[in-house]
């Protein structure tokens, strides 16, 4: 064995070990920290794969990109998937993808920022890839993420009976493969070298599956037996039901949102109407001193006030002269009608 496969292979059991200790962390420190690693470690495997880092074992030519880093980003979404459900599972893939657009955008902009300064020869440490190259490789993780929980579900069922090593051993050489595919196809497909990369590739994906599987499979029987938790059976899509239901979710809060602040502003109408009726309003409180014979009011100051005069002054109330009937028939009898 010659010492740079067996640095790819130290750098692979220190960067999985890495990725599966930092998931073990979620119930005391929760995700946070694991998704920043993700983060980390895809911008690492696009710039080591744009570097082109590569070790020959063999007629196999093994990617360190592909076969350290993002084997290590599919046994974190896989372990994320598998215990902490779809939406965690959407939070890592939104990392990857994300890091892995700004990382052309981010070489771009040091390019052009080398070049306006006249360092030519430091144009190396950043090396561009074409932009079909970039398409194809983030389209392909996107599909792989999804697919990865897609086939781990369609393989948990019932009526399939297959053990979890199994299902975590052809789950994973599925991604790897569909990855072959998606990326070859997409980045290669048209030039005379298309097929041997595609068959090369498949090789070398296979032997990465057999040596990263075993680390995914204790994990998850360690996790089991340290949580005494059984992995939970989902539907087929529910990666992507997920995503439905986060969407309803928001829009339903939106309405209610909506909602509220219309009410909040009827309320302060509703306030403002009433402090100012309140403010128009004058009210007669407490005991009210009358003259037993002529019912004039005695104000706080000792004096007397016609009644009418009182409540004008104390309200905003106005006073009409009439005549009742009673009065009318004592005081004008000639008037009265018999």
């Amino acid at each position: 064995m010659n010492n740079e496969l067996l640095i790819l292979i130290t750098e692979a059991i220190a960067v999985y070990f890495l990725v599966l200790f930092a998931h073990s962390f979620r119930d005391r420190i929760g995700l946070s920290h694991f998704y920043a690693l993700i983060g980390s470690l895809t911008a690492v495997m696009v710039w080591t794969t744009d570097a082109g880092v590569r070790v020959q074992m063999g007629g196999i030519s093994l990617m360190v990109g592909s076969t350290v880093f993002y084997t290590a980003l599919l046994l974190g979404v896989f372990v994320v998937y598998v215990f902490d459900g779809p939406r965690a599972t959407r939070i890592a893939i939104s990392t990857i993808i994300g890091v892995s657009v700004m990382v052309p955008i981010v070489t771009m902009v040091l390019h052009w920022q080398i070049r306006l300064s006249g360092g030519e020869e430091q144009l190396s440490y950043f090396p561009p890839q074409a932009l079909r190259i970039y398409v194809a490789s983030i389209v392909a993780a996107l599909a792989d993420l999804i697919f990865l929980a897609v086939c781990w579900e369609f393989l948990g069922k019932p009526q399939f009976k297959v053990r979890v090593g199994l299902r975590a051993f052809f789950t994973l050489l599925g991604v790897m493969w569909l990855d072959v595919l998606l990326f070859s196809t997409g980045a290669f497909l048209g030039s005379e070298e298309y097929l041997n990369i595609m068959s090369g590739t498949f090789v070398s994906r296979l032997i990465i599956c057999l040596f990263a599987f075993p680390f995914l499979y204790l994990y998850i029987v360690w996790q089991n037996r340290k949580n005494g938790m059984e992995i939970e059976n989902r539907p087929v899509l529910a990666i992507l039901k997920e995503v439905t239901e986060v969407r309803l979710e928001l829009t339903l809060a939106q309405q209610e949102i909506e909602r509220r602040k219309k009410l909040e502003k009827d309320k302060e109408q509703l306030i403002a109407s009433l402090q100012s009726a309140l403010n128009e309003v004058k009210t007669l409180r407490g005991i009210l001193p009358t003259c037993s014979f002529c019912k004039a009011i005695r104000d706080d100051k000792g004096e007397w006030h016609r009644l009418e005069e009182y409540i004008r002054d104390h309200s905003d109330a106005q006073f009409s002269h009439g005549i009742c009937e009673p009065c009318a028939e004592k005081h004008y009898p000639e008037f009265m009608v018999k």
